[in-house]
C-alpha cells in the first residue's frame, strides 16, 4: 500500500514539474532567444514579466499623468463623467504647470449661468450610478434615473453644415463620435454609441470607411457616412465607385452628411481589416467577400489632383443633395494652398473639412506612421484656419477637429483655434468601457468594443452603456458652457484665439491671437500642385 502511495505521489507531484522543466530546457536550446539559451529558467521569467509589463505599468507604476496615449488621470476622469456624470476632483489639478502648453484665459467678470445662450428647455431622462458605500476593497452603487439638462446650443448658435444643399445638416451640439468602421468595431459598440448620441440630442456618429450597416440606422442617431479610398459600401462588383449605391445611401433620412476620407491622423495610408473580422454582416455593409482580408489604398485611385477631387465633391453634392466634406491631415500650409486656389477657381467647396491630428487613433497602423507623419491637431487647426482666411473662404465650410479631444478644456481650445465642432473616437470607446488594453488589432478586445467575435462582444451591454455615452456627451457639453462662462462668453460658439494663452518653458505667456494673428484675405493663387 505504501509503495502504491509513493508511486502516486511521484506521478502526481514530482513527475509533472520534471516534465515541465525538461520541456522548457529543451525549448531553451532553440537558437532564436539568446537570453533563454544562456539562462534558461531566468530567461523565461524575464519574458513572462515583459509580457505582463504593460498591465503593471498602467495600473501600478506609471505616474497618473504620464501614460500614453492617455494618462490614468484622463482615463479615470472620463469614466467618472460617463458613469457618474461628474468631473469633480479634490485637492487640485494634476497637470504639470511648468511644462509648455495652451491655457484658457479667464475673464475678470465671468458670465452667470442665467446669462448663457443655452437651450435647456427640454429636460431629458437620464441614468447614472451613485456610490452609496465605498470600502477598502468594495464599492456599493445604485443605478438611478433622473432628469437632466441637455446643454444644447441656442437656436441662433446652431451649426449649419451645407447651407447651400437641398438637405442641410443642423447641429445644436458641438461634440460627436468620430469615424469607427463596422468590422473594426462591433455591433454592440455601434448600438450603444449611436443610441447614447440619439438620447443626448445634438450629437452624431460617423460610420468610418466600413460602410453603412443596419445597426447604424437602427440607433436613430444622426449619421455621417464616410467614404474611404476602398469605397466599401459604395462600390460595384468590379470595385469601382457606384453612384447608384451612393444615391441609395443619400436617400436614408438618418444619414445627414458624407465624408470623403483623404487621410487619417494615425495613418496616411489605406485602412486594413483582417479576414477574421469580416463576418457576413460586415461583408454586406462593405460589399466585399466574407472572411477576406480587405485593404484600402492610400488615396482614391481616380483622384490625383485638386480639380478632380473638388469636381467629385461637387458631383456628390448634386447627386445626393446632402452635405459632403473631406477628411484630411495637415502637413504644412503650402500643401493646402493648391486645393484652396482650385476651390476659388471652380467655386466648388466641401461643406465641411475634418482635420485629423497626427495623434489620432487607429485600430491598426505602422508605428513610424503614427509617430512621425503629419502635424498634431492644434498647429494643424491654426494652419487650416489661416489658409482658409487668407483665401477669403473660411465662411464656405465648417471645420470638424479630431485628435485626442476627450475633455472639455481640450475641446474648448480646439474651438478657439478654429474648429466649429469636434469628433472623438477613443473618448466614446472609453465611455463604453475601453480599458486601453491595446488589443484593437487582434479582434480579442476584452471589453467587446473592437471585435466582431460574438463571444467577446457579449462583454459590452448596449442597454447599459448607452446611458454612459449619453452622460459623457452631456457632461462634456456642460463643461464647455462652464468654460465659456469663465472666459466671459455666453456660448462655446464665441471662443476665438483671443481666449487662449500659450505659456512656454520659460514661463512667458502670450495670447494665441498675438502669437498667430488672424491673416487678412489675399488674392487667391492658381497653383496646379497635386493634393498629397
Amino acid at each position: 500500500m505504501q509503495s502504491i502511495l509513493l508511486i502516486i505521489v511521484l506521478v502526481v507531484v514530482v513527475l509533472p514539474p520534471l516534465v515541465f522543466f525538461g520541456y522548457m530546457y529543451a525549448l531553451s536550446k532553440q537558437p532564436k532567444h539568446s537570453i533563454i539559451r544562456s539562462h534558461p529558467f531566468l530567461g523565461w521569467v524575464r519574458y513572462l514579466l515583459e509580457k505582463l509589463g504593460p498591465e503593471f505599468r498602467q495600473y501600478w507604476f506609471d505616474n497618473d499623468t504620464d501614460g500614453r496615449p492617455f494618462s490614468r488621470a484622463d482615463f479615470v476622469g472620463l469614466v467618472y463623467a460617463a458613469k457618474y456624470r461628474t468631473d469633480l476632483i479634490s485637492f487640485g489639478g494634476r497637470r504639470d504647470y511648468e511644462k509648455p502648453g495652451f491655457y484658457l484665459s479667464n475673464a475678470m467678470f465671468p458670465k452667470l449661468t442665467s446669462e448663457l445662450r443655452v437651450d435647456n428647455e427640454q429636460v431629458l431622462v437620464g441614468k447614472k450610478y451613485v456610490i452609496t458605500d465605498e470600502g477598502l476593497f468594495t464599492r456599493q452603487e445604485k443605478f438611478i434615473e433622473e432628469q437632466v439638462k441637455p446643454w444644447l446650443l441656442a437656436d441662433q448658435d446652431a451649426i449649419v453644415v451645407g447651407e447651400r444643399r437641398e438637405h442641410p445638416w443642423r447641429l445644436k451640439g458641438m461634440f460627436g463620435a468620430s469615424a469607427t468602421s463596422y468590422g473594426a468595431v462591433g455591433e454592440n459598440y455601434i448600438l450603444s454609441t449611436g443610441s447614447g448620441a440619439k438620447m443626448a440630442g445634438g450629437s452624431w456618429i460617423n460610420t468610418g470607411e466600413g460602410g453603412v450597416a443596419e445597426v447604424h440606422l437602427a440607433t436613430g442617431a444622426d449619421i455621417v457616412a464616410q467614404i474611404g479610398p476602398g469605397m466599401f459600401g459604395y462600390r460595384d462588383d468590379e470595385g469601382r465607385f457606384s453612384i447608384e449605391e451612393y444615391k441609395r445611401k443619400a436617400s436614408q433620412p438618418a444619414i445627414k452628411a458624407f465624408e470623403l476620407k483623404f487621410h487619417q491622423g494615425a495613418k496616411i495610408r489605406g485602412g486594413h481589416l483582417e479576414g477574421s473580422k469580416v463576418t457576413e454582416k460586415v461583408a454586406a455593409a462593405r460589399l466585399v467577400p466574407v472572411g477576406k482580408t480587405v485593404n484600402s489604398p492610400n488615396r482614391f485611385a481616380f483622384l490625383t489632383k485638386p480639380e478632380e477631387a473638388l469636381r467629385f465633391v461637387g458631383t456628390l453634392q448634386e447627386a445626393g443633395g446632402k452635405p459632403v466634406g473631406i477628411k484630411i491631415v495637415v502637413g504644412d500650409a503650402k500643401r493646402l494652398e493648391p486645393l484652396f486656389a482650385k476651390m476659388t477657381e471652380l467655386d466648388i467647396y466641401p461643406d465641411f473639412i475634418t482635420v485629423d491630428g497626427s495623434e489620432g487613433g487607429s485600430g491598426a497602423t505602422f508605428k513610424a506612421m503614427a509617430d512621425g507623419m503629419g502635424l498634431p491637431l492644434y498647429p494643424a487647426l491654426l494652419i487650416l484656419d489661416d489658409v482658409a482666411r487668407t483665401f477669403g473662404v473660411r465662411d464656405r465650410f465648417k471645420i470638424f477637429a479630431s485628435g485626442k479631444l476627450i475633455t472639455p478644456d481640450k475641446v474648448a481650445i480646439a474651438l478657439a483655434l478654429g474648429a466649429d465642432a469636434v469628433n472623438s473616437a477613443r473618448g466614446f470607446m472609453m465611455a463604453n468601457g475601453c480599458i486601453m488594453a491595446m488589443q484593437c488589432h487582434t479582434g480579442k478586445c476584452p471589453t467587446g468594443i473592437t471585435t466582431t467575435d460574438a463571444k467577446y462582444q457579449e462583454a459590452l451591454a448596449p442597454e447599459e452603456k448607452q446611458w454612459r455615452v449619453m452622460n459623457y456627451i452631456l457632461q462634456l457639453r456642460e463643461g464647455l458652457f462652464s468654460l465659456a462662462a469663465a472666459c466671459g462668453l455666453e456660448s462655446p460658439r464665441d471662443f476665438t484665439r483671443e481666449h487662449v494663452v500659450y505659456t512656454n518653458e520659460s514661463g512667458q505667456s502670450v495670447r494665441v491671437a498675438d502669437l498667430f494673428p488672424y491673416p487678412e484675405p489675399e488674392q487667391p493663387g492658381h497653383s496646379e500642385a497635386v493634393l498629397l
